[in-house]
């Protein structure tokens, strides 16, 4: 808290907002959200903020080569989709990771259609950064092609 508190005032005068990326196994009901949200409000400060990783409502992990530690042992996700809609004035970015985005435009791993709907019905403005994390990535042509279906799965939703 104290190093991002000396730093709100440079991230001020240079219109720079900081925001930890919070992703699996990080839960979005936790303390360290509360936290986040609590000093936030208690410097009433626009330069620091949540950047919210999709994988973190993750629901199908049988492309995972590992099992990442931390998760629910039933295989449930570390966060549901709704569980976003109370930091949502605080969230200023957000990773749209995706792992595969079938031939239908589905990305077959995390409920897009969920996620994507609470942000339109809620309004938020911020930002979405396209990150892949899926197999092939030294496949030439996969990634770009997976990329492009997400980009279509993503206006699709949203009704572009």
């Amino acid at each position: 808290r104290e190093l991002i508190k000396r730093a709100l005032p440079i991230a001020e005068e240079n219109n720079v907002i900081m925001c930890p990326e919070i992703h699996l196994p990080t839960r979005l009901k936790s303390k360290m959200l509360d936290d986040y949200v609590e000093f936030i409000e208690k410097e009433k400060t626009k330069n620091f903020g949540i950047n919210i990783d999709f994988g973190t409502f993750q629901n199908n992990f049988s492309n995972m080569k590992f099992r990442m530690p931390g998760l629910p042992e039933d295989g449930s996700p570390g966060s549901y989709p709704e569980d976003m809609i109370p930091l949502l004035p605080y969230v200023h970015c957000c990773h749209a990771k995706f792992n595969y985005m079938d031939e239908n435009f589905n990305e077959t791993t995390i409920p897009y259609p969920e996620i994507l709907t609470i942000l339109k019905d809620h309004n938020w403005d911020g930002y979405m950064v396209s990150e892949y994390e899926g197999e092939h990535k030294t496949e030439p042509g996969f990634v770009s092609e997976q990329l492009r279906r997400q980009h279509i799965m993503m206006k699709n939703i949203l009704g572009y």
